[in-house]
């Protein structure tokens, strides 16, 4: 099992930072990645952004240059550092453990909400 709590949203102004961060527990050592997924009302939850075990990361085209994913690992905590948001950035952002069980099995956080306006 893993837990995810995730902090950091808020309201911010069109060209505004924010920085998610999201702490994880439990078995840890099973994680093989983690990401941060957003959700638009009435859609489904697109992928963001993404940092692998290993510290390879992928980015979403609407977010490149614009956010970065990193890691602590002493912490056990992903951010999602926001730069240059735009009010279609605006959304409930997810924090996403994959964890390497038998299969993989994704786990996630109880979602944040981002508003970018002025």
């Amino acid at each position: 099992q893993v837990q995810l709590v995730e902090s950091g949203g808020g309201l911010v102004q069109p060209g505004g930072s924010l920085r998610l961060s999201c702490a994880a527990s439990g078995s840890i050592s099973s994680i093989v990645a983690m990401a941060w997924y957003r959700q638009f009302p009435g859609k489904q939850r697109e992928l963001v952004a993404a940092i692998t075990s290993g510290g390879s990361t992928n980015y979403a085209d609407s977010v490149k240059g614009r956010f970065t994913i990193s890691r602590d690992n002493a912490k056990n905590t992903v951010y999602l550092q926001m730069n240059s948001l735009k009010p279609e950035d605006t959304a409930v952002y997810y924090c996403n453990a994959k964890v390497r069980l038998v299969v993989v099995v994704d786990y996630w956080g109880q979602g944040t909400q981002v508003t970018v306006s002025s």
